[in-house]
């Protein structure tokens, strides 16, 4: 008698990509929670800038601007492109010398996810840096702001940590584990000190001044001093042009570092 072999069912569950990415961007989050030496110090450097040179000392105006309102674009660049490049740079470089990067791309888990956890958390840190200069400075500085002018600087900012978030994948790729803080701040500092973030644009030396239009940092401090009434009255959409242009080469570098490891790896 001929038998006929039933194959069993077998049910194929989809995975829910939403709770994948945002797990992933949870435990992100709580991780670099958890580490003193990044969400203290990226919070606590600009914050206490602004204290010091804007609450304490800065009595004065710059520009048309009062010092309290000047340094909240300034320092709030300062904070969003700190925040950008410790929480994706430092961050990668660490995984990838540790070989956690590797037991991530062996799970289940879609590649760019773990990206994408990395820029929203930067982006997050990002954006509480901005709300307590802007607190500050409304509560203790006299900063008085229209609520649409302090939500189009809100959202710049935090809009303007991506190019950083881009160059923090460059930098993580290319830097070892241990070495990534200081291959970080060799470009962190320099750029913001020549883009006028510690000390304004216009008392900065003339060459110096050369030097910072070409620098990402520059480009969106004048996009937030321009929202504030003390931008250089160039075209806001050229620097926002700087901005990507900078970011698409920043992830290019990324992506043939990512190259460079999937062929040694594979």
């Amino acid at each position: 008698m001929a038998t006929t072999a039933i194959s069993p069912a077998i049910n194929v569950i989809k995975p829910n990509l939403f709770s994948i990415y945002f797990k992933e961007t949870k435990y992100e989050l709580l991780k670099c929670l958890r580490l003193p030496m990044y969400s203290v110090s990226t919070v606590a450097f600009p914050i206490m800038f602004y204290v010091l040179f804007g609450l304490i000392m800065g009595r004065q105006n710059i520009g048309n601007v009062s010092t309290t309102t000047y340094l909240i674009a300034a320092y709030g660049t300062f904070g969003v492109m700190g925040a950008s490049l410790f929480g994706t740079a430092a961050t990668l470089a660490s995984e990838r010398g540790f070989g956690w990067l590797e037991m991530k791309k062996a799970s289940p888990m879609p590649p760019f996810a773990y990206f994408f956890a990395k820029v929203v958390m930067s982006m997050i840190f990002s954006a509480t840096d901005v709300v307590l200069l802007l607190i500050l400075g409304t509560a203790f500085g006299g900063v008085h702001l229209p609520a649409i002018v302090t939500a189009k600087l809100f959202l710049t900012l935090v809009a303007g940590s991506l190019p950083f978030c881009a160059m923090g994948l460059a930098i993580g790729y290319f830097a070892g584990p241990t070495s990534a803080p200081a291959f970080i701040n060799v470009f962190y500092l320099p750029m913001s000190f020549c883009s006028g973030l510690w000390i304004p644009f216009i008392f900065l030396p003339r060459f110096v001044q050369k030097i910072a239009i070409l620098l990402p940092p520059f480009h969106l401090s004048q996009l937030a001093l321009g929202l504030v009434g003390a931008g250089n009255g160039r075209v806001m959409r050229s620097h926002w042009e700087a901005l990507i242009g900078f970011a698409m080469i920043c992830l290019g570098i990324a992506w043939a570092g990512h190259q460079r490891d999937q062929k040694a790896n594979g």
